[in-house]
């Protein structure tokens, strides 16, 4: 259960909750947003926002399965000897029948001609173009695809809330569908801030670093499938952060913000969201990623505020701004797949504190291994990169031995 975290002299009183008790806070901030019409060359990623139907049969008629011949199977026979009455390439749109003692060539994906019941392929005769001899004989319906055997006009080929991948937007196409309606693309503005920060390729003074969390958040957030509209960064100024905040409110479905949310003196974005939003600040009993703020700017746009170390900053986007952008996109699924792994080797957690710890999976006889990379610090970007797997170590559980099983999120994409 949450509860409040007393406040020390001059600071707000923090709310303390579990990350599954945040991570429903989190989602309860918007829902699908709502449809429009794209072309299908714009609908990958995105998905769909009603039941879609298709438009025609699959195969649209009985169509040949091999190159070879059209033919009546009760004619055949080995050594048989049959007139090449007609070639049917696929595309020909003519309504070919097959003659009684004849055969029609066939290609590969065209209509069958009307009267034969089988397709001979080509290797099961001398491949004869005028006159042609039956090696070995085939059965009534060898070698046809029936009209419909895929997909009947009127079936329902895909729901709504599905994400469209390479394999859905090709059955769209296939079905009939030149657009398709899909849920809008959350616009989404990041926010970073330090005084300390100088933008990447800049020339560093001592005491100063290259901002990164604003692209890493931003390259998050189109990974998720939000559109970003503003990636920017400010120093640690209360009404600079408010005017930023301000600006990109008007211009976007959800801010994220980084850094400034903590307990220190230079915590911009906490005093600037409790001057003018409706923000709730928080300690989620997770490691990384403890200090967070969640409300709404003073026009409504919802606003997440992440701690400004880049490993908290990440882990809190994939536990809890991902899921959120997820469901405006409209996706039934909004949460990354977890597996479970072995640990490759012992590790130990806080009690009381769920830890999420960066991870390489490597797979030992078809099942996968989590092998951590890099140490806890919040601070330790370098292994960020090489992980793509998230160990979720349970609050209750402090210790892990080597071979142990483990739940992980797995950060690598996977095709709708």
């Amino acid at each position: 259960m949450a509860d409040v975290l007393a406040a020390g002299a001059g600071l707000p009183v923090r709310t303390v909750r579990s990350l599954d008790e945040h991570a429903a806070a989190v989602l309860a901030l918007a829902g699908p947003l709502p449809g429009v019409r794209v072309a299908l060359a714009d609908a990958r990623g995105r998905a769909l926002a009603g039941d879609v139907c298709s438009t025609v049969d699959l195969p649209p008629w009985d169509s040949s399965a091999m190159d070879g011949y059209a033919v009546r199977s009760e004619e055949l026979h080995a050594g048989a000897v049959l007139d090449v009455a007609d070639d049917v390439p696929a595309g020909d749109t003519r309504d070919v029948r097959v003659p009684a003692g004849a055969v029609v060539r066939v290609m590969t994906g065209a209509p069958v001609p009307g009267g034969a019941d089988a397709v001979l392929p080509v290797e099961l005769t001398d491949g004869g173009t005028v006159r042609v001899r039956v090696d070995r004989v085939v059965a009534p319906g060898a070698h046809v695809r029936p009209r419909g055997e895929d997909v009947r006009t009127g079936d329902v080929v895909l729901r709504a809330g599905d994400v469209l991948g390479a394999g859905a937007i090709g059955l769209l196409a296939a079905t009939g569908h030149a657009q398709v309606e899909v849920h809008a693309r959350p616009r989404v503005a990041v926010l970073s801030t330090g005084s300390e920060l100088v933008a990447p390729g800049g020339a560093l003074r001592h005491g100063q670093i290259h901002e990164s969390n604003g692209p890493q958040l931003a390259a998050a957030a189109a990974d998720a499938g939000a559109d970003v509209v503003d990636v920017r960064c400010v120093s640690d100024d209360v009404d600079a952060v408010r005017a930023a905040l301000a600006e990109l409110g008007a211009r976007a479905d959800v801010v994220v913000t980084t850094g400034g949310v903590s307990v220190g003196a230079y915590d911009v974005v906490r005093d600037a969201l409790l001057a003018d939003g409706d923000a709730q600040l928080l300690h989620v009993r997770m490691q990384p990623g403890k200090p967070q703020a969640v409300g709404t700017l003073a026009d409504g746009t919802p606003v997440l505020a992440l701690p400004g170390n880049p490993v908290s900053s990440y882990v809190s986007f994939e536990v809890f701004v991902r899921p959120l952008l997820r469901r405006m996109l409209g996706a039934r699924e909004v949460h990354r797949r977890t597996l479970t792994a072995t640990a490759a080797g012992d590790l130990r957690s806080p009690a009381g504190r769920r830890q999420l710890l960066r991870a390489r999976l490597e797979w030992s006889g078809g099942a996968p291994v989590a092998v951590l990379v890099g140490g806890p610090g919040s601070h330790l970007l370098g292994a960020l990169a090489r992980a793509d797997a998230l160990v979720d170590v349970p609050e209750d559980v402090t210790h892990v031995a080597a071979g142990d099983p483990v739940t992980v999120i797995d950060l690598r994409e996977h095709d709708a």
